[in-house]
Protein backbone atom coordinates (compact mmCIF):
# COMPACT_ATOMS: atom_id res chain seq x y z
CA UNK A 1 0.00 0.00 0.00
CA UNK A 2 1.13 3.01 -1.14
CA UNK A 3 2.18 5.58 1.79
CA UNK A 4 1.72 9.77 1.38
CA UNK A 5 4.84 11.36 2.70
CA UNK A 6 5.22 15.36 3.62
CA UNK A 7 8.13 17.34 3.61
CA UNK A 8 9.93 17.79 6.85
CA UNK A 9 8.42 20.34 8.79
CA UNK A 10 7.21 21.07 12.48
CA UNK A 11 3.66 19.90 13.37
CA UNK A 12 1.66 21.52 15.98
CA UNK A 13 -0.07 19.31 18.79
CA UNK A 14 -3.54 19.15 16.48
CA UNK A 15 -1.50 17.78 13.52
CA UNK A 16 0.33 14.96 15.17
CA UNK A 17 -2.78 14.24 16.62
CA UNK A 18 -4.27 14.01 12.88
CA UNK A 19 -1.37 11.91 11.88
CA UNK A 20 -2.06 9.83 14.78
CA UNK A 21 -5.77 8.80 13.67
CA UNK A 22 -4.32 8.34 10.39
CA UNK A 23 -2.05 5.96 10.84
CA UNK A 24 -4.25 3.67 12.79
CA UNK A 25 -6.98 3.35 10.72
CA UNK A 26 -3.74 2.85 7.63
CA UNK A 27 -2.48 -0.02 10.36
CA UNK A 28 -6.15 -1.75 10.50
CA UNK A 29 -6.12 -1.55 6.92
CA UNK A 30 -2.77 -2.85 6.26
CA UNK A 31 -3.57 -5.70 8.57
CA UNK A 32 -6.47 -7.13 6.31
CA UNK A 33 -4.50 -6.83 3.11
CA UNK A 34 -1.59 -8.87 4.65
CA UNK A 35 -3.77 -11.45 6.60
CA UNK A 36 -5.05 -14.81 4.67
CA UNK A 37 -7.16 -14.56 2.20
CA UNK A 38 -10.72 -13.98 3.33
CA UNK A 39 -13.30 -16.75 2.77
CA UNK A 40 -16.15 -16.24 0.03
CA UNK A 41 -19.42 -15.01 0.68
CA UNK A 42 -20.33 -18.20 -0.53
CA UNK A 43 -18.25 -20.12 1.57
CA UNK A 44 -19.59 -18.16 4.48
CA UNK A 45 -23.40 -18.63 3.76
CA UNK A 46 -22.63 -22.18 3.05
CA UNK A 47 -21.32 -22.59 6.84
CA UNK A 48 -24.23 -20.72 8.48
CA UNK A 49 -26.55 -22.75 6.29
CA UNK A 50 -25.27 -25.87 8.04
CA UNK A 51 -24.98 -24.61 11.07
CA UNK A 52 -28.58 -23.42 11.10
CA UNK A 53 -29.79 -26.53 10.37
CA UNK A 54 -27.94 -28.82 12.51
CA UNK A 55 -29.14 -29.96 15.58
CA UNK A 56 -26.84 -31.22 18.52
CA UNK A 57 -27.48 -34.27 21.25
CA UNK A 58 -26.82 -33.16 24.60
CA UNK A 59 -25.55 -34.92 27.90
CA UNK A 60 -29.02 -35.72 29.54
CA UNK A 61 -29.88 -37.11 25.85
CA UNK A 62 -32.05 -34.47 24.69
CA UNK A 63 -31.22 -32.33 21.19
CA UNK A 64 -31.66 -28.53 20.27
CA UNK A 65 -30.47 -26.59 17.38
CA UNK A 66 -26.21 -25.81 17.45
CA UNK A 67 -27.34 -22.12 16.61
CA UNK A 68 -30.70 -21.42 18.03
CA UNK A 69 -32.54 -18.04 16.86
CA UNK A 70 -32.67 -15.10 18.93
CA UNK A 71 -35.99 -15.80 20.52
CA UNK A 72 -35.04 -19.14 21.50
CA UNK A 73 -31.95 -18.16 23.07
CA UNK A 74 -34.02 -14.81 25.05
CA UNK A 75 -36.41 -17.97 26.08
CA UNK A 76 -34.06 -20.02 27.73
CA UNK A 77 -32.43 -17.21 29.10
CA UNK A 78 -35.70 -15.92 30.68
CA UNK A 79 -35.93 -19.84 31.88
CA UNK A 80 -32.28 -19.96 33.42
CA UNK A 81 -32.67 -16.84 35.44
CA UNK A 82 -36.28 -17.94 36.89
CA UNK A 83 -34.31 -21.70 37.94
CA UNK A 84 -31.64 -18.94 39.42
CA UNK A 85 -34.96 -17.64 41.78
CA UNK A 86 -35.89 -21.11 43.26
CA UNK A 87 -32.89 -21.99 44.64
CA UNK A 88 -33.94 -20.93 47.97
CA UNK A 89 -37.96 -22.20 47.35
CA UNK A 90 -38.98 -24.58 50.37
CA UNK A 91 -38.20 -28.64 50.13
CA UNK A 92 -41.80 -29.61 48.68
CA UNK A 93 -41.86 -26.45 46.01
CA UNK A 94 -38.70 -27.51 44.74
CA UNK A 95 -40.14 -31.18 44.64
CA UNK A 96 -42.78 -29.91 42.49
CA UNK A 97 -40.52 -28.68 39.87
CA UNK A 98 -39.02 -30.18 36.25
CA UNK A 99 -37.28 -27.94 34.20
CA UNK A 100 -33.46 -27.50 35.38
CA UNK A 101 -33.34 -30.57 37.62
CA UNK A 102 -32.08 -33.98 37.03
CA UNK A 103 -35.87 -35.96 36.36
CA UNK A 104 -35.24 -34.99 32.63
CA UNK A 105 -31.69 -36.16 32.02
CA UNK A 106 -32.97 -39.25 34.09
CA UNK A 107 -35.83 -40.23 32.08
CA UNK A 108 -33.64 -39.69 29.19
CA UNK A 109 -31.04 -41.78 30.51
CA UNK A 110 -30.87 -45.61 28.97
CA UNK A 111 -28.80 -47.20 31.73
CA UNK A 112 -32.48 -46.40 34.05
CA UNK A 113 -34.74 -47.71 32.03
CA UNK A 114 -31.99 -51.07 31.60
CA UNK A 115 -31.55 -51.51 35.50
CA UNK A 116 -35.30 -51.04 36.19
CA UNK A 117 -36.08 -53.77 33.52
CA UNK A 118 -33.98 -56.26 35.06
CA UNK A 119 -35.47 -56.00 38.44
CA UNK A 120 -38.80 -56.44 36.67
CA UNK A 121 -37.62 -59.14 34.50
CA UNK A 122 -36.37 -60.89 37.32
CA UNK A 123 -39.33 -60.39 39.56
CA UNK A 124 -41.31 -61.71 37.46
CA UNK A 125 -39.54 -64.61 36.94
CA UNK A 126 -39.70 -65.17 40.36
CA UNK A 127 -43.44 -65.12 40.95
CA UNK A 128 -44.16 -67.00 38.29
CA UNK A 129 -41.72 -69.87 39.48
CA UNK A 130 -42.98 -73.04 41.59
CA UNK A 131 -39.31 -73.70 42.21
CA UNK A 132 -36.48 -72.62 44.57
CA UNK A 133 -34.09 -69.66 44.23
CA UNK A 134 -31.88 -70.99 41.58
CA UNK A 135 -27.64 -71.62 42.72
CA UNK A 136 -26.86 -67.82 40.62
CA UNK A 137 -28.99 -66.42 43.87
CA UNK A 138 -26.59 -68.03 46.62
CA UNK A 139 -23.82 -67.24 44.85
CA UNK A 140 -24.55 -63.51 44.48
CA UNK A 141 -25.62 -63.81 48.53
CA UNK A 142 -22.13 -64.85 49.38
CA UNK A 143 -20.51 -61.62 46.87
CA UNK A 144 -19.90 -58.04 48.12
CA UNK A 145 -20.90 -55.84 45.45
CA UNK A 146 -21.20 -52.91 47.75
CA UNK A 147 -17.20 -52.75 47.41
CA UNK A 148 -17.42 -52.20 43.84
CA UNK A 149 -21.21 -48.89 44.84
CA UNK A 150 -18.34 -47.69 47.13
CA UNK A 151 -15.15 -47.07 44.94
CA UNK A 152 -17.93 -46.20 42.13
CA UNK A 153 -19.38 -43.68 44.63
CA UNK A 154 -16.04 -41.71 45.57
CA UNK A 155 -14.78 -41.17 41.47
CA UNK A 156 -18.57 -39.96 41.04
CA UNK A 157 -18.24 -37.53 43.50
CA UNK A 158 -14.44 -36.31 42.55
CA UNK A 159 -15.67 -35.83 38.91
CA UNK A 160 -18.44 -33.68 40.34
CA UNK A 161 -16.56 -32.19 42.43
CA UNK A 162 -13.56 -31.31 39.59
CA UNK A 163 -16.30 -29.69 37.03
CA UNK A 164 -17.94 -27.58 40.35
CA UNK A 165 -14.50 -26.07 40.39
CA UNK A 166 -14.24 -25.32 36.56
CA UNK A 167 -17.73 -23.87 36.39
CA UNK A 168 -16.98 -21.69 39.07
CA UNK A 169 -13.77 -20.59 37.34
CA UNK A 170 -15.25 -19.85 34.21
CA UNK A 171 -18.33 -18.15 35.62
CA UNK A 172 -15.65 -15.93 37.49
CA UNK A 173 -13.84 -15.37 34.31
CA UNK A 174 -17.49 -13.92 32.86
CA UNK A 175 -17.67 -11.55 35.25
CA UNK A 176 -13.96 -10.38 35.39
CA UNK A 177 -14.65 -9.21 31.76
CA UNK A 178 -17.67 -7.62 32.98
CA UNK A 179 -15.74 -5.16 35.59
CA UNK A 180 -12.91 -4.52 33.44
CA UNK A 181 -15.10 -3.41 30.54
CA UNK A 182 -16.79 -1.50 33.29
CA UNK A 183 -13.57 -0.08 34.53
CA UNK A 184 -12.51 0.99 31.07
CA UNK A 185 -15.62 2.97 30.99
CA UNK A 186 -15.73 4.35 34.10
CA UNK A 187 -12.07 5.69 33.38
CA UNK A 188 -13.28 6.84 29.99
CA UNK A 189 -16.12 8.74 30.73
CA UNK A 190 -14.07 11.26 32.62
CA UNK A 191 -10.75 11.24 31.33
CA UNK A 192 -11.94 11.30 27.43
CA UNK A 193 -13.43 13.14 25.31
CA UNK A 194 -17.30 12.03 24.68
CA UNK A 195 -16.41 10.83 21.08
CA UNK A 196 -13.59 8.99 22.01
CA UNK A 197 -15.10 7.30 25.24
CA UNK A 198 -18.19 6.49 23.33
CA UNK A 199 -16.15 4.75 20.81
CA UNK A 200 -13.61 2.76 23.08
CA UNK A 201 -16.68 1.65 25.06
CA UNK A 202 -18.19 0.22 21.90
CA UNK A 203 -15.01 -1.83 21.20
CA UNK A 204 -14.99 -2.83 24.22
CA UNK A 205 -18.79 -4.11 24.26
CA UNK A 206 -18.04 -5.72 20.90
CA UNK A 207 -15.25 -7.50 22.07
CA UNK A 208 -17.30 -8.76 24.80
CA UNK A 209 -20.05 -10.13 23.02
CA UNK A 210 -17.68 -11.62 20.08
CA UNK A 211 -15.67 -13.64 22.63
CA UNK A 212 -18.81 -15.61 23.40
CA UNK A 213 -19.34 -16.22 19.83
CA UNK A 214 -16.12 -17.05 18.73
CA UNK A 215 -16.41 -20.43 21.67
CA UNK A 216 -18.63 -21.90 18.59
CA UNK A 217 -21.92 -22.58 20.76
CA UNK A 218 -25.07 -21.08 20.39
CA UNK A 219 -23.91 -17.54 20.50
CA UNK A 220 -23.67 -17.47 16.66
CA UNK A 221 -22.84 -14.32 14.72
CA UNK A 222 -26.11 -14.13 13.01
CA UNK A 223 -28.49 -14.24 16.24
CA UNK A 224 -26.10 -13.16 18.44
CA UNK A 225 -23.68 -10.33 18.10
CA UNK A 226 -25.84 -8.86 14.93
CA UNK A 227 -28.79 -8.71 17.55
CA UNK A 228 -26.70 -6.30 19.75
CA UNK A 229 -24.63 -4.56 16.88
CA UNK A 230 -27.82 -3.52 15.09
CA UNK A 231 -29.67 -2.79 18.82
CA UNK A 232 -26.73 -0.67 20.49
CA UNK A 233 -24.45 0.43 17.28
CA UNK A 234 -21.37 -1.00 18.91
CA UNK A 235 -19.26 -1.45 15.10
CA UNK A 236 -19.88 0.68 12.37
CA UNK A 237 -20.13 -0.49 8.89
CA UNK A 238 -16.43 0.30 7.98
CA UNK A 239 -15.36 -1.32 11.43
CA UNK A 240 -17.37 -4.60 10.18
CA UNK A 241 -15.81 -4.53 7.05
CA UNK A 242 -12.79 -4.40 8.25
CA UNK A 243 -12.83 -7.47 10.37
CA UNK A 244 -14.58 -9.43 7.43
CA UNK A 245 -11.79 -11.48 6.71
CA UNK A 246 -11.70 -13.06 9.87
CA UNK A 247 -14.32 -15.75 11.09
CA UNK A 248 -16.16 -14.81 14.14
CA UNK A 249 -17.89 -18.08 15.22
CA UNK A 250 -14.21 -20.33 14.99
CA UNK A 251 -12.05 -18.79 17.64
CA UNK A 252 -10.84 -15.11 19.39
CA UNK A 253 -9.43 -13.65 16.45
CA UNK A 254 -12.16 -11.05 16.37
CA UNK A 255 -12.17 -10.95 20.28
CA UNK A 256 -8.79 -9.88 19.76
CA UNK A 257 -8.12 -7.61 17.43
CA UNK A 258 -10.83 -5.35 19.05
CA UNK A 259 -9.02 -5.66 22.22
CA UNK A 260 -6.36 -4.20 19.68
CA UNK A 261 -8.56 -1.61 18.93
CA UNK A 262 -8.99 -0.53 22.24
CA UNK A 263 -5.70 -0.26 22.69
CA UNK A 264 -4.77 1.52 19.87
CA UNK A 265 -7.83 4.26 21.19
CA UNK A 266 -6.18 4.48 24.27
CA UNK A 267 -2.65 5.48 22.96
CA UNK A 268 -4.33 8.04 20.76
CA UNK A 269 -5.56 9.55 23.54
CA UNK A 270 -1.86 9.61 24.94
CA UNK A 271 0.01 10.59 21.95
CA UNK A 272 -2.57 13.51 21.59
CA UNK A 273 -1.75 14.42 25.73
CA UNK A 274 -5.54 13.83 26.69
CA UNK A 275 -3.73 11.26 29.74
CA UNK A 276 -0.86 10.61 31.05
CA UNK A 277 1.47 7.47 31.15
CA UNK A 278 0.11 6.75 34.12
CA UNK A 279 -3.35 6.47 33.28
CA UNK A 280 -2.78 5.08 29.97
CA UNK A 281 -1.17 1.91 31.70
CA UNK A 282 -4.32 1.97 33.72
CA UNK A 283 -6.34 1.22 30.60
CA UNK A 284 -4.13 -0.70 29.31
CA UNK A 285 -3.67 -3.20 32.43
CA UNK A 286 -7.62 -3.32 32.40
CA UNK A 287 -8.00 -3.88 28.95
CA UNK A 288 -5.54 -6.71 28.93
CA UNK A 289 -6.83 -8.39 32.23
CA UNK A 290 -9.91 -8.54 30.34
CA UNK A 291 -8.42 -10.59 27.19
CA UNK A 292 -6.75 -12.71 29.61
CA UNK A 293 -10.01 -13.66 31.24
CA UNK A 294 -11.62 -14.21 27.91
CA UNK A 295 -8.22 -16.10 27.17
CA UNK A 296 -9.00 -18.45 30.30
CA UNK A 297 -12.86 -18.97 29.45
CA UNK A 298 -11.16 -20.16 26.04
CA UNK A 299 -8.59 -22.41 27.49
CA UNK A 300 -11.06 -24.16 29.81
CA UNK A 301 -13.37 -24.66 26.78
CA UNK A 302 -10.37 -26.32 24.83
CA UNK A 303 -9.55 -28.84 27.13
CA UNK A 304 -12.57 -30.41 29.32
CA UNK A 305 -11.99 -33.37 31.46
CA UNK A 306 -10.19 -36.48 30.39
CA UNK A 307 -12.96 -38.25 28.37
CA UNK A 308 -10.55 -41.54 29.58
CA UNK A 309 -11.77 -40.34 32.90
CA UNK A 310 -15.77 -39.88 31.82
CA UNK A 311 -15.82 -43.48 29.92
CA UNK A 312 -14.23 -45.27 32.45
CA UNK A 313 -16.94 -43.65 35.02
CA UNK A 314 -19.91 -44.85 32.33
CA UNK A 315 -18.14 -48.18 31.66
CA UNK A 316 -18.17 -48.71 35.82
CA UNK A 317 -21.80 -47.72 35.98
CA UNK A 318 -22.87 -49.77 33.54
CA UNK A 319 -21.66 -52.80 35.03
CA UNK A 320 -22.73 -52.32 38.46
CA UNK A 321 -26.14 -50.98 38.09
CA UNK A 322 -27.10 -54.33 36.13
CA UNK A 323 -25.28 -56.41 38.94
CA UNK A 324 -27.23 -54.00 41.92
CA UNK A 325 -31.00 -55.22 39.82
CA UNK A 326 -29.94 -58.25 40.13
CA UNK A 327 -28.92 -58.85 43.49
CA UNK A 328 -31.43 -57.18 44.94
CA UNK A 329 -34.06 -59.10 42.66
CA UNK A 330 -32.75 -62.49 44.10
CA UNK A 331 -32.80 -61.23 47.46
CA UNK A 332 -36.46 -60.42 47.36
CA UNK A 333 -37.34 -63.78 47.76
CA UNK A 334 -38.43 -66.20 45.31
CA UNK A 335 -41.61 -68.48 44.59
CA UNK A 336 -43.66 -68.87 47.50
CA UNK A 337 -41.15 -67.40 49.66
CA UNK A 338 -41.46 -64.22 47.86
CA UNK A 339 -42.98 -60.77 49.55
CA UNK A 340 -44.45 -58.24 48.21
CA UNK A 341 -43.04 -55.52 50.69
CA UNK A 342 -39.67 -56.76 50.34
CA UNK A 343 -40.52 -56.52 46.25
CA UNK A 344 -41.23 -52.87 46.78
CA UNK A 345 -38.43 -51.86 49.00
CA UNK A 346 -35.78 -53.57 46.66
CA UNK A 347 -37.36 -52.02 43.70
CA UNK A 348 -37.41 -48.34 45.46
CA UNK A 349 -33.83 -48.97 46.64
CA UNK A 350 -32.67 -49.61 43.40
CA UNK A 351 -34.04 -46.93 41.66
CA UNK A 352 -32.28 -44.59 44.10
CA UNK A 353 -28.87 -46.22 43.44
CA UNK A 354 -29.57 -45.54 39.57
CA UNK A 355 -30.42 -41.90 40.70
CA UNK A 356 -27.21 -41.54 42.76
CA UNK A 357 -25.12 -43.30 40.24
CA UNK A 358 -26.30 -41.35 37.02
CA UNK A 359 -27.47 -38.01 38.79
CA UNK A 360 -24.27 -37.39 39.54
CA UNK A 361 -22.85 -38.44 36.40
CA UNK A 362 -25.34 -36.19 34.44
CA UNK A 363 -24.70 -33.12 37.34
CA UNK A 364 -20.71 -33.46 36.20
CA UNK A 365 -21.19 -33.39 32.77
CA UNK A 366 -23.28 -30.73 32.93
CA UNK A 367 -21.14 -28.43 34.25
CA UNK A 368 -18.35 -29.15 31.69
CA UNK A 369 -19.47 -26.43 29.57
CA UNK A 370 -21.15 -23.33 31.05
CA UNK A 371 -21.61 -21.79 27.49
CA UNK A 372 -24.35 -24.34 26.58
CA UNK A 373 -27.84 -23.65 25.84
CA UNK A 374 -29.06 -25.85 28.98
CA UNK A 375 -31.18 -24.51 31.29
CA UNK A 376 -28.38 -24.74 33.87
CA UNK A 377 -25.60 -22.87 31.87
CA UNK A 378 -24.34 -19.69 32.60
CA UNK A 379 -26.46 -16.41 31.74
CA UNK A 380 -24.54 -14.92 28.81
CA UNK A 381 -27.38 -12.82 27.50
CA UNK A 382 -27.57 -11.23 31.24
CA UNK A 383 -23.94 -10.71 31.23
CA UNK A 384 -24.15 -8.33 28.07
CA UNK A 385 -27.24 -6.51 28.59
CA UNK A 386 -26.16 -5.79 31.89
CA UNK A 387 -22.79 -3.99 30.81
CA UNK A 388 -24.26 -2.63 28.18
CA UNK A 389 -26.57 -0.73 30.05
CA UNK A 390 -24.22 -0.21 32.91
CA UNK A 391 -21.58 1.17 30.31
CA UNK A 392 -24.01 3.41 28.70
CA UNK A 393 -25.38 5.25 32.50
CA UNK A 394 -21.67 5.79 32.85
CA UNK A 395 -21.11 7.61 29.59
CA UNK A 396 -23.98 9.81 29.82
CA UNK A 397 -22.75 10.45 33.14
CA UNK A 398 -21.93 13.76 34.31
CA UNK A 399 -21.00 14.02 37.59
CA UNK A 400 -23.08 15.83 40.52
CA UNK A 401 -22.26 19.33 38.70
CA UNK A 402 -20.98 21.07 41.75
CA UNK A 403 -19.08 23.98 41.34
CA UNK A 404 -18.13 22.72 37.65
CA UNK A 405 -15.06 23.54 36.36
CA UNK A 406 -14.54 25.52 32.75
CA UNK A 407 -13.88 23.32 29.81
CA UNK A 408 -11.16 23.48 28.40
CA UNK A 409 -10.46 22.79 24.36
CA UNK A 410 -8.75 19.83 24.34
CA UNK A 411 -6.79 18.40 21.43
CA UNK A 412 -9.67 16.16 20.49
CA UNK A 413 -11.92 19.10 20.05
CA UNK A 414 -9.24 20.88 18.09
CA UNK A 415 -8.94 17.62 15.93
CA UNK A 416 -13.03 17.60 15.42
CA UNK A 417 -12.66 21.48 14.19
CA UNK A 418 -10.16 20.59 11.41
CA UNK A 419 -12.30 17.73 10.24
CA UNK A 420 -15.11 19.82 10.31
Amino acid sequence: MSTVRTSKVVFSEEEEFTCDLENTSKNIEGAQEESTPAPSRGQKRERTKRNLGKSIRRSDGSSGDKQPEWTTMRRIEDSRLDILKKVELPFWRILAHYRGTCLKGLSFDPLVWLTMSIFVGVRVVARLSDDNAPQTASMLSKSDITILGGFLSFFLVFFVNQTNERFLIMYRFSKSCNGRTQDVAGLASVLFPPELGRQIVRHMNAAHIAGYVGLGGPYSKRHFFDHYNKKHNLLTPAEMDSIAHLDMESGSDIMKELVTWCQHDVGIARRAGIIDSHEAKDFHDRILTFRTSMDGIYDYCDQPPHFFYIHFLCLLSAFYLPLFAIDNAYSAGWGDNSDWGIEVLNGVIVLLQSVFVIGLRLLGQKMVDPYGDDPEDLSVISYVEKIIHITEIMLTSRGSHINPLPHKPSTFDAYKSTRS
